[in-house]
């Protein structure tokens, strides 16, 4: 079986989105998914798919949840073997030292314009950095995400087309360990 991971948007995020993570087990579990993990509260759930493509796992959890919830909630979706290459490709080792510094925020997909990511001086944001690899982008804030005029910049622009989600670097790896330990069990 396949660990897949799914990054909800938008939940538990004060009290906006409430959805508790007994509830999302439980609604994932309805949907027949097997071995199912909830990270934190802020919907990072590892579950096993046997043979569903990952568009598939991701379409089918955002109905269930959209049924359960009544309102959307954009859900994406990277295999365990899609999250370590995520985890490989991080453009800045350095700040693993300090993993709170590092996010990376997930796409839906490779933005076909990037004009706006593009336009972005990042002279004029330093010592923050990011950079955009496939769906992901990396955002390296050594003084913190919550004064970084940066951060604020990456996660306020949208991209036609593309949904997006970030998670620090404490979370994906997380939820790289966590889809590891499905994987030997």
């Amino acid at each position: 079986m396949t660990a897949q991971i799914l990054l909800l948007r938008g939940i538990n995020v004060g009290s906006h989105a409430p959805f508790p993570m007994d509830r999302q087990q439980e609604v994932m579990r309805r949907l027949g998914h097997q071995d199912v993990t909830v990270h934190l509260g802020t919907g990072n759930i590892v579950l096993h798919a046997p043979a569903t493509p990952p568009a598939e796992t991701a379409r089918s959890a955002a109905e269930g949840i959209a049924a359960e919830l009544g309102f959307p909630v954009p859900v994406l979706v990277r295999t365990r073997d899609e999250l370590a290459a995520v985890v490989a490709a991080n453009p800045y080792p350095r700040a693993t030292a300090e993993p709170s510094t590092l996010h990376v925020v997930f796409l839906s997909e490779a933005p076909a314009d990037t004009a706006r990511l593009d336009a972005i001086d990042p002279a004029a944001h330093a010592p923050d950095r990011f950079r955009l690899i496939g769906r992901e982008v990396y955002l390296w804030c050594p003084g913190g995400i919550g004064r970084s005029r940066l951060a604020a910049k990456i996660t306020g622009i949208r991209l036609p087309g593309v949904t997006a989600t970030a998670r620090n670097w404490n979370t994906v790896t997380r939820l790289l360990a966590l889809a590891d330990r499905d994987r030997s069990a």
